[in-house]
């Protein structure tokens, strides 16, 4: 997903690793995705999110 977001905009993402299958993406202090009881986000929906917060 890292790769996807700097290929696609430019942008920097720090990965944290999580617990129990967690899956956040903020832009800044913003919440912008996350999985969500259907699962994950396509990377095409995250790059959708942060464009849309940045």
């Amino acid at each position: 997903m890292a790769e996807v977001l700097e290929a696609e905009l430019g942008v920097r993402a720090e990965l944290v690793p999580g617990a129990r299958g967690v899956f956040l993406v903020y832009v800044g202090d913003t919440l912008v995705a996350k999985k969500t009881l259907d699962g994950f986000p396509t990377p095409e929906q995250c790059v959708e999110a942060v464009r849309e917060a940045l």
